[in-house]
């Protein structure tokens, strides 16, 4: 079966959305059609149907085509736990920690798994949509590359190659990009696409014409500035909106050094009624916030005292004196605890935390990773809530006697005496229209008839249709071999 690849002149040039749109528009046409990439590197998260986990982009990808997200689509997720190590995730399950350097040495290991993964893919679809990582230009990672290049050569995937008009110098990014290329890879590229830019396409008639002549490639279109994209779910921090919307209702995020899985608020940043505010380091928590979320962590305790160091502990002890409310999740929930133990040394160096205290809760960090699909019942509104769970680590204390939640006929989560922090691990939480509603309700909103699913299914409709106008996507599906 033939596969495309779309590969990038840098990070966030725009390949994810580029790539499900794509997917997409390929299913609109009749075709059976399945995402794939080698390797991410995200702390932005999916469960998947099998039990495992994927970069949050492949989920959307996966949502694009039409089928249940599968651990075959990212066989290769690096989820960074500090500034030179990260977790590697492979077909799904948690492989090692190791530090950058370690991982040019395990990374030609992998690519069976990648192959393996994609070659699955190819047997169930007429047509498989590869996303590459990063740029190939970074030539510095050519040898044992899975990501880009070395992929696309191993699995004979033809390349086209997007720029990201909008940052600037894309005439460069891609002239650049052949010059450094080996000629061996340079030849697995059959053309280029402009991607991100605003005002009249026509405007750049004359530099489209000079990369054309000056590499010899195929152009595929000018693709103006997609509005919507903020309506589907982000992966990379680098998209997270300072604010969003302009409601009465203000929720405060802290931007941790170690987010993950931050689409949890994407549906509260298109209700009406809610402004979302992302705390950002060294700003201080808004003093008219209504609720403050603690969102999830892939490093808890270094989140800890990197949430100490921006003063955000203070922030928060005066908001909850004035009556506001806290909620975390998942890494979150274990923040704001007593204490955050980890004796084994599993997302850092062994040792114990103190946590906020506003739960009277202890966790301690196992090395077994909880990864489900989960649907409960929320206690105090009796809905119910489809999410999932994705962590490492055992919460207990006195106020799991108040659950969140009721999951599977457990206690999920936990409630403080009066009601107003609450932690879950639950994640997507607010992707249920009527617990959202019910939740922003509780927080005095006004009721909503946004139906976020359903937005999410149209917003990839109008992204398809985006590509079509702009750019040959006939031609470009033709090139897959």
């Amino acid at each position: 079966m033939p596969a495309l690849m779309i590969q990038g002149t840098g990070s966030n040039v725009g390949k994810s959305m580029l790539v499900a749109g794509l997917c997409r528009a390929a299913r609109l046409r009749g075709l059976t059609v399945l995402p794939f990439k080698p390797q991410n590197m995200s702390n932005n998260a999916a469960v998947t149907e099998d039990g495992g986990e994927i970069g949050r982009a492949q989920a959307l990808q996966a949502l694009a085509c039409g089928v249940a997200p599968h651990t075959d689509m990212n066989p290769v997720l690096l989820k960074p736990e500090s500034e030179v190590g990260a977790q590697v995730v492979v077909q799904g399950k948690r492989l090692t920690t190791t530090r950058a350097a370690e991982y040019a040495t395990l990374k030609p290991q992998l690519m069976g798994a990648v192959l393996d993964s994609f070659h699955r893919l190819k047997a169930r679809a007429d047509l498989v949509i590869v996303e590459g990582a990063g740029s190939p230009a970074e030539v510095n990672l050519r040898q044992g590359d899975i990501a880009n290049m070395g992929f696309a050569r191993a699995a004979d995937v033809p390349v086209v190659l997007a720029g990201d008009i909008d940052r600037g110098g894309v005439i460069a990014q891609i002239i650049g990009t052949q010059a450094i290329l080996d000629p061996a890879d340079a030849a697995m590229v059959q053309g280029f696409l402009i991607n991100k830019f605003r005002g009249d396409p026509r405007l750049f008639d004359d530099g489209y014409a000079f990369i054309a002549a000056r590499t010899g490639w195929r152009g595929f279109g000018v693709l103006p500035w997609f509005p919507d994209a903020a309506r589907l779910p982000a992966e990379d921090a680098l998209d997270l909106a300072r604010t969003s919307g302009g409601g009465p209702i203000r929720i405060a995020c802290l931007a941790l050094s170690r987010i993950a899985n931050f689409d949890d608020l994407d549906p509260l940043k298109q209700e009406a009624g809610v402004t979302v505010d992302m705390v950002l380091p060294g700003q201080p928590i808004p003093g008219d916030a209504t609720l403050v979320i603690i969102p999830g962590s892939k490093s808890t305790r270094g989140d800890l005292a990197f949430l100490r160091a921006q003063g955000w502990d203070i922030d928060l002890a005066a908001h909850r004196r004035r009556g506001g409310r806290i909620m975390g999740i998942c890494g979150g929930y274990q923040m704001l605890g007593r204490s955050v133990a980890d004796p084994m040394g599993i997302e850092g160096p062994a040792g114990e935390t103190p946590g906020l205290g506003f739960l009277d809760v202890d966790t301690v960090m196992t090395a077994d990773k909880r990864l489900t699909r989960s649907s409960a019942t929320h206690c105090a509104s009796g809905l119910q809530v489809s999410g999932y769970e994705i962590h490492i680590g055992r919460t207990d204390g006195p106020d799991c006697a108040r659950p969140f939640a009721l999951l599977e006929g457990r206690a999920e989560g936990a409630t403080s005496a009066d009601g107003r922090v609450t932690g879950s691990y639950l994640h997507g939480l607010f992707t249920d229209d009527a617990f959202r509603q019910a939740f922003l309700a509780d927080l005095g909103a006004a009721p909503s008839a946004l139906t976020y699913a359903a937005g999410v299914e149209t917003t990839l409709d109008t992204l398809a249709a985006h590509l079509e106008s702009h750019l040959d996507v006939a031609a470009l599906l033709a090139l897959a071999r």
